[in-house]
């Protein structure tokens, strides 16, 4: 099922908020108040308010807080007999009223030391009967908010008219879950946050290894599935509590989400639209299916449709692509947004600086996808094309036809592009397909499938590309070797072999792109400093960029040694040496040359001649692409003869092993495999063929009474 995004959470902007605080968050071990939590839990409220934003607090935890001081305060002033006998139970009206105002203490202390003021109010459950208090409530508000004071809501339950304020749960309110569900409907809020000490909603008790976390809690879904643990220990209703509170609110139109007050920020996450917590919305529903597809029912519904998109003519095929050409140009600003979020939970989740630019989808890199798809589109029809023509005996004829593989099955990295790519060419090729990307790009991912299946007439139906969400959902669909024809792993050699091993669908491996480029002894100086500079920094977390520069002995003397060095330096790229190249050049040695960096960095080593530079690439290389750069035609042939690389090239940045570079439209992947195709995988290399014979009546009979001829017939 794809994953609700929390921007559409947000369709307007996000003002005013109405923030409650559970009892466990706001106390510690002993009923003591959790003086961090809140320190930070204020931090967050008093950015929130100086910002803009209109700040409600609704917090619990008096009762708690009373509870401890007066256990305190009748154990210091009990004699020895008096702590023999049994402790009376202290009442809770009490305990709410001395809580009650040593919490309103601290806030009022901690809002000071950041400049901010804050208010507190006080309600009781019978007062909402009264539609004057609700309007007068409504003004009050209005005005502190006008001021930039902070309103702090509690329960009255020192006063309360229950029989038990901490237990019953009749009225119009029946615990501050409720209390603030109720006030951000009053005071017409755009959001609201419960806080809880758990992560938000789960499948069943957090403590259940079994539980999963909800994200997005679908009503007529999991409202029936749903296994709540026992109730809070310290405040009134749990978890119970609150999902009840955040359906009556999100139902009624205002957007919730339950997540944990423990994790610092989580408020400023939650408002920058970052994964936290479960959401709930009026609208969730029509976002996701209530009910999951089965791994096999995606692949089923995939074979389906390529099927139908096989029926379609030529020209109906090649609209498709023009449409979902024209969709990613018309939703240029809706995918940036979109991806702009994962670029910012990937930076606060510390990514690397490489993983980060691979992320990023610009206007420029979004219109060149669109220009991929189109050229895609009009490069002639792969699908039945008469490879070969025989006649096979008089009247006989036999054609051999490209065709679609059927489904496939595409495990790709974080770059949201592939994703475009990917489905561009299975639309291309007729192939149904699976993707299943990173979790860095899951906004990006779905938001860009969206655009694209939406562009698919329902003639042949969105379901011939499928987006799983989980990773939990790989191991049923690697199972299906009946029903999914090839599996396209793109990323590390752990993922490909771990693939490999765990399937009897045939895999189409990726493996590393550790790149060379051997600078000849007899290369053009100008020309080596630009491929080697191109090769490494046009884009160094790509698969074909530089990542080991081979330089003839030679050059250790003339001074391009350290002419290449000083290029790649002064642009800030790290350099790591073999053996002979960290000597000479005063550099860190590396500890492998099987390392893949995809970063600005590389490993530099200095070898003997042309052989000894194929040596190195045949036992440190991964089969990707390797560049040699000379003006000897002799050593630049034998380079490229030997070599036994995808792509070798001569006097060329690496940046060229690239399926739109070559001509291809798009790529899948650079398969640095031997079967069924090799380098960068196009249109072709998703396609197989089959064999239609066309006869007048003809028998096999022992072949007896048949001329074979066997004459090939020009197309």
């Amino acid at each position: 099922m794809e994953e609700t995004d929390r921007s559409r959470a947000f369709a307007k902007d996000v003002k005013r908020i109405v923030v409650k605080v559970g009892t466990a968050v706001v106390t510690g071990k002993g009923g003591r108040l959790a003086l961090g939590r809140l320190g930070a839990l204020c931090e967050q409220l008093a950015e929130l308010n100086s910002d803009g934003f209109e700040v409600i607090l609704v917090t619990s935890g008096a009762v708690g807080l009373g509870r401890q001081r007066l256990r305190y305060r009748q154990m210091i002033n009990s004699s020895f007999a008096d702590l023999q006998k049994p402790q009376s139970e202290l009442d809770g009206k009490a305990c709410a009223g001395v809580g009650q105002s040593s919490l309103m203490a601290y806030y009022e202390t901690m809002f000071d030391q950041l400049d901010v003021t804050a208010a507190q109010l006080l309600v009781n459950d019978s007062s909402f009967r009264d539609k004057d208090f609700r309007k007068q409530l409504s003004e009050t508000v209005k005005s502190m908010l006008d001021l930039s004071v902070i309103p702090i809501f509690n329960e009255n339950d020192a006063i309360s008219t229950r029989r038990a304020p901490y237990q019953d749960s009749s009225g119009i309110f029946w615990d501050n879950d409720s209390l603030a569900a109720l006030l951000a409907l009053e005071l017409k809020a755009d959001l609201l946050i419960l806080l809880s000490d758990v992560e938000g909603l789960y499948t069943g008790p957090p403590s259940d290894p079994d539980s999963k976390l909800i994200h997005t809690f679908i009503k007529e879904k999991h409202q029936d599935e749903i296994t709540f643990g026992d109730k809070s220990r310290l405040g009134r209703g749990g978890m119970t509590a609150k999902v009840k509170a955040a359906v009556n609110a999100a139902y009624a139109g205002i957007p919730v989400i339950i997540t944990s007050g423990f994790s610092t920020e989580n408020i400023d996450k939650v408002l920058r639209g970052l994964r936290v917590g479960t959401l709930f919305h009026q609208d969730a529903c029509q976002w996701a299916p209530v009910t999951d597809s089965t791994a096999r029912d995606m692949a089923v519904a995939a074979r389906e449709s390529s099927r139908k998109l096989q029926a379609l003519s030529s020209e109906d095929r090649k609209q498709i692509l023009y449409n979902v050409a024209d969709a990613l140009e018309a939703n240029v600003e809706t995918i940036r947004a979109e991806n702009e979020l994962d670029v910012a939970a990937a930076q606060e989740a510390g990514l690397e600086e490489s993983m980060v630019a691979r992320l990023v989808m610009t206007p420029a890199k979004i219109s060149s996808l669109a220009a991929s798809v189109r050229k895609l589109a009009d490069m002639e029809d792969p699908i039945g094309r008469v490879l070969k023509k025989t006649e096979v005996a008089d009247g006989l004829v036999l054609e051999k036809t490209s065709s679609p593989l059927g489904v496939l099955l595409i495990v790709f990295e974080s770059r949201p592009d592939a994703l475009v790519q990917i489905a561009s060419l299975a639309i291309r090729s007729g192939n149904g397909l699976l993707l299943k990307g990173g979790k860095e790009a899951r906004r990006s991912n779905a938001i860009l499938h969206k655009v694209i299946t939406d562009a698919i007439p329902e003639t042949v139906g969105g379901k011939l590309i499928g987006l799983v969400t989980s990773r939990e959902e790989i191991p049923d669909l690697l199972k299906l070797d009946d029903v999914i024809d090839l599996v396209i792993p793109r990323g590390s050699n752990k993922l490909v072999s771990q693939i490999k091993s765990t399937t009897k669908i045939p895999v189409l491996g990726h493996a590393d792109g550790i790149c060379h480029v051997y600078v000849d002894k007899a290369c053009n100086v100008d020309m080596a400093k630009r491929i080697v500079s191109d090769s490494k920094l046009d884009y160094p977390a790509a698969c074909n960029a530089m990542e080991t520069l081979l330089v003839h002995k030679d050059h250790e003397q003339n001074g391009v040694l350290n002419d290449l060095i000083f290029v790649l330096q002064n642009n800030g790229v790290t350099l790591y040496g073999g053996p002979k190249a960290s000597k000479i050049l005063n550099i860190p040695q590396t500890p492998t040359f099987n390392h893949e960096y995809c970063s600005k960095a590389c490993t530099v080593e200095v070898v003997e001649d042309v052989y000894a530079a194929i040596d190195h690439i045949h036992r440190h290389g991964s089969a990707h692409t390797d560049c040699i750069v000379t003006e000897d035609p002799e050593v630049a042939e034998l380079f490229l003869r030997q070599v036994d690389s995808a792509a070798v090239f001569h006097n060329a940045s690496t940046r060229f092993s690239d399926g739109f570079r070559f001509g291809l439209g798009a790529e899948v992947g650079i398969s640095t495999g031997r079967i069924h195709a090799r380098g960068p995988v196009g249109v072709e290399g998703l396609l197989t063929t089959r064999w239609i014979l066309r006869g007048n009546g003809q028998v096999v009979d022992g072949d007896n009474g048949i001329a074979y001829t066997h004459q090939d017939i020009p197309i």
